[in-house]
């Protein structure tokens, strides 16, 4: 496998864990790094023991050693930074939701095609060991026909009104929690089952109207210090969110998704019933996959390679026993993308070898997403995901 050379755009909370997964590959070279100003640049490249730093993402992308870009910036940059790598002929692997509206993510998927470059949305769950088993479960029959999905995605790192970051703010889109990791339950459920969101009603509800905005915004998860300044701030995005859900293959579901739900820190939940049985499976649990019966005891399979379909087995990089978890996946959705890169693929002639989400499905993201913030808005109706 031939060394590819990457760059990181954005060196936040999830940027560094970006960098860290493609390392693990062993044949990804991250040779630059870019953020607001050279001294923050420069510092977190050393951190991160990169060789280059950039103070604008205008000067990394016109480095002719990057040929891929991690876009790990905020939301409302979303469309600018890929638009230019784009340009410049990088691939883009984009951190979601892949833009602030369906708009601007059909201008990135149209040019991305345009220009024949790899384009990649990190929705890494899919690649858990145990979701891939359940997905080759539920496609071969397993449970029966699927009529009900289910679950939630709950955290508690906005619980107080001094808990303040970007996603907040005006510029980080129309939607919070759901944009930010409902987002994240959407794909998966949809991912698991191969069925499309055809319509949804929900209800947003804003627990602080007005929160405390420091001097200095925090990475998302970071505590108050308890020494900060603040000022009020006007909120008018979603704190939790309640979504009814019916699918294009006639199943029905429901999920709730929250930041300000205590001791929650990062609780995404998906269970899928069939006539037949039901699967579950709790995100920070990964390697159990609880399995639902009627007329026989109800059980869990562990994450083994050896119970794995051998389809899918790859997944799994330890043996029974050792746990694998967040990172794992994101490493698994990482290689994938970067062995495609690496092998000199075309998303058009190799489309059938394309094992990762695409800006295909970041703009089906989006719409999901604004079906659900227009159905909240209008007081909760059924509103159609428009494609």
């Amino acid at each position: 496998m031939r060394t590819v050379k990457t760059a990181l755009i954005g060196a936040g909370f999830v940027g560094p864990h970006h960098i860290e997964a493609a390392r693990r590959l062993g044949f990804v070279d991250v040779v630059a790094v870019a953020s607001s100003s050279q001294a923050s640049a420069e510092a977190k490249a050393a951190r991160l023991n990169i060789p280059k730093a950039y103070s604008s993402y205008e000067a990394l992308l016109d480095d002719p050693e990057v040929e891929v870009i991690h876009n790990c910036t905020p939301n409302d940059l979303h469309l600018p930074v890929t638009m230019a790598a784009i340009e410049r002929g990088k691939h883009v692997i984009a951190d979601k939701p892949l833009a602030l509206n369906s708009s601007d993510a059909q201008v990135m998927l149209d040019a991305a095609k345009k220009a024949g470059v790899v384009h990649a949305v990190t929705f890494n769950y899919r690649y858990n060991p145990l979701m891939q088993q359940a997905r080759v479960m539920i496609a071969r029959g397993d449970i029966g026909q699927v009529h009900f999905i289910h679950g939630h995605y709950l955290q508690d790192w906005l619980l107080y009104p001094n808990d303040y970051n970007w996603r907040l703010e005006k510029e980080g889109g129309a939607s919070r929690a759901v944009a930010d990791i409902g987002s994240h339950w959407c794909d998966l459920a949809g991912y698991l089952t191969g069925a499309r969101l055809s319509e949804v009603l929900a209800e947003y509800t804003t627990v602080f109207p007005t929160r405390l905005k420091p001097a200095a915004s925090r990475e998302a998860f970071a505590s108050a210090s308890g020494e900060e300044k603040y000022d009020e701030y006007p909120v008018d995005t979603e704190d939790f969110a309640s979504v009814l859900l019916r699918f294009d293959n006639g199943a029905r579901g429901v999920f709730s998704v929250s930041q300000v739900s205590a001791g929650r820190k990062n609780g995404l939940e998906v269970g899928i019933d069939g006539r037949q049985a039901a699967l579950a499976w709790k995100q920070e649990r990964p390697n159990e996959l609880w399995i639902g019966r009627r007329n026989e005891p109800n059980g869990a399979m562990l994450k083994d390679p050896s119970l794995l379909d051998p389809s899918i087995r790859h997944y799994a990089a330890l043996p029974g026993g050792h746990g694998e978890a967040w990172a794992d996946a994101f490493r698994n959705l990482l290689r994938n993308i970067y062995s495609f890169i690496a092998e000199g693929r075309s998303m058009d002639a190799d489309a059938e070898k394309v094992d990762f989400p695409t800006f295909a499905d970041g703009l089906e993201s989006n719409r999901v997403v604004e079906a659900i913030t227009a159905s909240a808005r209008a007081g909760g109706v059924w509103t159609r995901v428009t494609r």
